[in-house]
This record gives structure tokens, C-alpha cells and sequence, in this order.
């Protein structure tokens, strides 16, 4: 069986695949991720996921982009430990959204399918001390607003409506429907 090209350095979304069986090559894609001006925030995850699924060769190539969402305004990465300070306090004893843009290619017959799904994320009053903290395992660093849900991160989270594996970085259960709508065969249904 041809194996499903990721599209993407995120480890997070290589492992969510391999744990549910997906043999996967992963060709890191580069996009512009700088939001374009009057982007809005969900024009600016499906551009950045179609770039990246169109930026690599594959039979079947898969991509994503995840953006933090706090009032209109999109949280990327972080560039500095200031930055994700400026960040943690801004989503401190907030409801934000995240946005995740899948987006999949197939060479031929040619396809392009696509989902946008959005999750919303309660997060708890963050004291100065617990970012300053937090800042210093260096996990924000190379997260979308400056966290992680699946790791020390996840102890600001109060409560999330949606899918969990979005705010990781990848909606399982929409990602599964679009490789079976382009005819790839799910680990749990291959006979």
C-alpha cells in the first residue's frame, strides 16, 4: 500500500497517525504562515494548510495548520519566551478557539479535500508565577499560542468543547472521513 505523506514536521500529528496505524512518510512542507492582512482566522488556516499540501509530492499528501484564536486575533508560535508570556496572559481566564485546516491531496485521480474544525478551549486565571513557570520548560516555544493540551500545558486547560485532538494539532475523527471520501483504506477497515 502506498504510505500517506504528511506534510508536516509537527511530531504531534505523526504520532496521532501512527497510533492509529497509518504508515506515513513525512516530507515537511514550508508555507508563508504570516496572516495576511484582513485574513480572518479561518481563511488563514486553510490557506496555510493548502499551501503546504500543494508544496509536496505524494500519491496521497496530507496537511494541517493549527491556529489559536483569542477575540478575532490569531496566536501563532510564539518568537520568544516574551512573546509566550504576553500570550498565556492574554488566554489566562479566557474561552479561546482553535482552528485546525486539514487539508488532502490526491495526485490521481486528482482531489483536493478539506476541513476546518473548531474546538473551544477554557482556560484557567494563570498566575504571573505559574507562566513564568510554564515559560521555563520551554514547551511554548513552538506551540500556537503558547501551549500545549497534551503536555504540562494541559493544567491550564478547564475544559475543552470539541474534539481534544484538534487543540493537539489534528482532528482525528475529520481526518479519517476525508481519507476515506479519497478512497484510502482506514487501518480498521482493511480486510
Amino acid at each position: 500500500m502506498t504510505p500517506l505523506v504528511l506534510a508536516s514536521q509537527s511530531p504531534r500529528r505523526r504520532e496521532l497517525l501512527e497510533q492509529l496505524g497509518f504508515a506515513l512518510e513525512v516530507r515537511p512542507a514550508h508555507a508563508d504562515e504570516a496572516v495576511l492582512p484582513g485574513e480572518a482566522a479561518r481563511a488563514y488556516v486553510l490557506r496555510v494548510a493548502r499551501e503546504k499540501a500543494r508544496a509536496v509530492e505524494g500519491a496521497l499528501v496530507l496537511a494541517a495548520d493549527t491556529a489559536v484564536v483569542l477575540r478575532g486575533e490569531v496566536l501563532g508560535k510564539p518568537r520568544d519566551a516574551e512573546e509566550a508570556r504576553r500570550m498565556l496572559g492574554a488566554l489566562s481566564g479566557t474561552v479561546h478557539e482553535v482552528l485546525t485546516a486539514v487539508c488532502l491531496r490526491r495526485r490521481a485521480p486528482a482531489l483536493e479535500l478539506e476541513a476546518v474544525v473548531s474546538t473551544s478551549v477554557r482556560f484557567a486565571p494563570l498566575s504571573p508565577a505559574g507562566i513564568a513557570w510554564y515559560v521555563a520548560t520551554g514547551e511554548p516555544l513552538d506551540k500556537a499560542g503558547a501551549y500545549a493540551i497534551q503536555g504540562a500545558g494541559g493544567a491550564f486547560v478547564l475544559g475543552v468543547e470539541g474534539s481534544v485532538s484538534n487543540v493537539v494539532g489534528l482532528p482525528l475523527a475529520e481526518t479519517a472521513d476525508l481519507l476515506r471520501r479519497a478512497g484510502f483504506p482506514l487501518p480498521w477497515e482493511r480486510r
